[in-house]
């Protein structure tokens, strides 16, 4: 990553900041376990939500305490995540004059460390100060970890959508979208038995290695990887046993009709979303990014789910009334024209 010079940051006595990692905060691209968009997000850290947007430096100061220094030089904190994506070495050291506020905690979990200094701790809040950031309980589900779920899923596409066959989703004219998926039921079933492929990289928001896939059977929809290669949410198993986030057990997507009834659901999801073309939601609900062969990858969030979707192709959708399910829905004669007009307003990366 970057690591071991200080940056002088007015950060904990004026101790030096070694900085580890950095992420952007900007209406096309932000944490999304601090908020459903961007303005969420960025009260979520007390911050105004700016269209400029802002940069999140993490790191320690001298004492090992963690920091999150938030900056208003977007651009340079752009460049250092590209570089380090690329495998290049890149000194982030933010001018003073750009930092807006020194946060204590992180709002990521980072598994990486600065030499020389004490472990990774919180700094202690004096009075009337704020709590440090914490990221998200992995142990529990919640608006957060879904959040982090469909981050996965858009993430690790290629093999959530290899689960489900070419003919998975054969509909009829007029049949409902949500309707459509319900077909898929008996072959998601028997796909989860099977491995998944290669992980397909998206870009990222920081620099990380990606482990080697795991069979899809052991992937459960909320293992983010987060800027330090930290899976992000797991959970109690089914059978009562605590497993660490890598050791959880999938299925794979789950149709409507599979287990339950989850259309309902899943037609409110629809319809809201029919509803961000008639009324805009606030920046950032709806994120538009890059897809092979000339499509487009959507992320999507409201109250309550999270959408994941190819133009070209089909969405999954994740609900915190069902944790750690993820819902496919059939392409249908509905969705395509569906997709457009989403990407159409959403929020792209510069």
């Amino acid at each position: 990553m970057t690591g071991t010079e200080p940056v002088d940051t007015d950060v904990a006595d004026d101790d030096a900041l070694y900085v580890l990692t950095a992420v952007l905060l900007t209406p096309a691209q932000f944490p999304s376990l601090l908020g459903d968009d961007y303005p969420e997000a960025c009260a979520a850290l007390g911050l105004e939500p700016y269209a400029e947007g802002y940069g999140l430096v993490l790191g320690q100061d001298g004492q090992g305490a963690r920091w999150t220094v938030v900056v208003d030089d977007v651009s340079l904190v752009a460049v250092a995540i590209a570089s380090w994506d690329c495998g290049m070495e890149y000194d982030l050291s933010p001018d003073e004059r750009s930092v807006v506020v020194a946060l204590p905690g992180w709002p990521v979990a980072l598994a990486v460390a600065a030499p020389h200094v004490p472990a990774p701790h919180d700094p202690e809040p004096g009075p009337g100060e704020p709590p440090p950031l914490t990221p998200p309980d992995p142990s529990e589900w919640g608006p957060a970890q879904r959040r982090l779920g469909a981050d996965a899923v858009a993430l690790q596409w290629a093999a959530w959508r290899d689960q489900l066959g070419d003919d998975a989703f054969a509909g009829t004219a007029g049949t409902d979208d949500a309707a459509s998926a319900g077909a898929a039921g008996e072959e998601a079933s028997r796909a989860s038995e099977k491995p998944g492929p290669a992980d397909e990289r998206a870009p990222g928001e920081g620099a990380s290695a990606q482990e080697p896939p795991q069979p899809l059977s052991q992937r459960t929809p909320d293992e983010e990887q987060t800027p330090d290669d930290q899976r992000a949410p797991g959970g109690p198993q089914a059978d009562g046993e605590q497993r660490t986030p890598g050791e959880q057990q999938a299925g794979g997507p789950r149709a409507p009709g599979a287990d339950g009834d989850t259309q309902g659901p899943l037609q409110r999801v629809l319809a809201e979303l029919h509803g961000y073309l008639e009324e805009p939601p606030p920046p950032g609900r709806v994120r538009s990014g890059f897809a092979p062969g000339g499509a487009r990858t959507l992320r999507a969030d409201g109250p309550g789910w999270s959408v994941v979707a190819r133009t070209d192709d089909i969405a999954f959708v994740l609900l915190d009334e069902m944790p750690r399910e993820v819902l496919p829905i059939g392409r249908g004669p509905q969705l395509p024209s569906l997709l457009a007009a989403l990407d159409a307003m959403a929020v792209r990366p510069a």
